[in-house]
């Protein structure tokens, strides 16, 4: 059911990323990267400012609940904290409603929603699918208005859907563009050449796991009897198997380690020497914005 209220909803980049960050953490953390177990279910609160009819979604932040018999409830004290801390740096943003991720509406969201009431009388309900779907091409994502129905003779509070559009900011496409793509400190020439090697990289790996696929299938078949021996061939297998005890020797492994250690370093300094450069700038851009306002306020110079 679609909703008719009229209202348009535009949503930004940045509180996608919230949420897919915000569920990838949790599962993270749950279960494990490569865990097969059921997904976690992540909740927040949308911020962003309506205007009239139009109901612009800009930023959002995660919320803590506890699941009970009844269903799930939210931890009122730190909802209210955060949202004190948002006013504080976002005076203009205000709740638009809630988030969370799933596949379908549960019983259980409608008991949120009407949480949430006190705060914005009319909140809305966005939901993200976590599932990959490679044939769909829309993103996984719906918006649900609450809409007051007569349903056998009661009146009800139902989920409707609503349509949106994503927009987005200079400053968003710029660090979606960034996200995108592979961007080390080296710039952009940089990282065009770190996917062009990775690229290579890839490559040779997948053909030479083709060729050892083609190696494995004739030693198969020439045991089996199906294909004549051919003893040259033999010879250069045999020849390439021997050489894979050298790469266990300690020898090695202490040349790896050698190696893998210096590379590990040199990103440490190369962090240790971003942080230093970045707070040279805070420091250099905070006494030009002091002096500015110490000769605005008319400040003595000092004698």
């Amino acid at each position: 059911m679609s909703s008719a209220s009229g209202l348009s909803f535009k949503l930004h980049p940045l509180v996608i990323v919230n949420v897919s960050d915000h569920y990838t953490r949790r599962k993270a953390q749950l279960y494990g990267s490569l865990s097969t177990a059921k997904p976690p279910r992540v909740i927040g609160c949308l911020l962003g400012v309506q205007s009239g009819r139009n109901v612009e979604i800009f930023n959002s932040f995660e919320l803590k609940y506890l699941e009970t018999e009844e269903g799930l409830t939210l931890d009122r004290e730190f909802l209210n904290t955060k949202h004190e801390q948002y006013k504080k740096v976002f005076p203009s943003y205000d709740i638009l409603g809630w988030y969370s991720t799933g596949i379908d509406v549960q019983e259980t969201d409608m008991n949120i929603h009407k949480a949430l009431m006190d705060i914005n009388e009319s909140p809305v309900y966005m939901m993200l699918n976590p599932t990959i779907n490679h044939a769909q091409k829309d993103f996984p994502i719906t918006i649900y208005e609450s809409e007051l129905h007569v349903i056998d003779g009661v009146p009800s509070l139902i989920f409707v859907r609503s349509e949106y559009m994503i927009e987005t900011v200079e400053a968003e496409r710029i660090s979606v563009d960034h996200v995108a793509h592979i961007t080390p400190a080296g710039g952009t020439s940089a990282a065009t050449q770190l996917a062009a090697h990775l690229t290579g990289v890839h490559s040779a790996i997948k053909m030479l796991n083709s060729r050892l696929k083609v190696l494995h299938h004739l030693l198969l078949t020439t045991a089996k009897g199906e294909v004549p021996f051919e003893h040259s061939l033999l010879r250069q297998i045999a020849s390439l198997i021997r050489r894979l005890p050298a790469i266990e020797s300690p020898r090695f492994q202490d040349d790896f380690l050698t190696e893998y250690n210096d590379i590990l370093l040199m990103g440490y300094l190369a962090s240790i020497t971003k942080g230093t450069s970045t707070n040279n700038e805070l420091v250099e851009k905070f006494n030009i914005a002091y002096d500015k306002q110490g000769r605005r306020g008319g400040r003595a110079p000092f004698v």
